[in-house]
């Protein structure tokens, strides 16, 4: 079969649950301090940007879960993984 080079976004993102101390700093530290107090919940999370060659979009989406899932890149119990974008690159 003949492989394509594809582009796979995907985020990180922990889930409503599981504490976001990062997301809390903001939120309090930064934000309410500096007159956004309208805001009242921010989530941090990663952003991935994976190439890869596969020989269409499902199989490439296939791979990286796969892959995150394998390498333990993110924790499934605490985080989401969502894939945002498949695009040949």
């Amino acid at each position: 079969m003949n492989r394509q080079e594809f582009q796979v976004e995907i985020t990180l993102m922990n889930k409503p649950a599981a504490r976001d101390p990062v997301g809390e700093t903001i939120q309090k530290d930064l934000l309410a301090k500096k007159g956004y107090d309208m805001v009242f919940n921010v989530r941090s999370g990663q952003f991935l940007s994976i190439n890869l060659k596969a020989t269409d979009e499902n199989e490439a989406k296939k791979i990286v879960e796969k892959m995150c899932n394998d390498l333990r890149i993110f924790n499934p119990v605490t985080q989401n993984l969502t894939i945002l974008k498949v695009s040949k690159s």
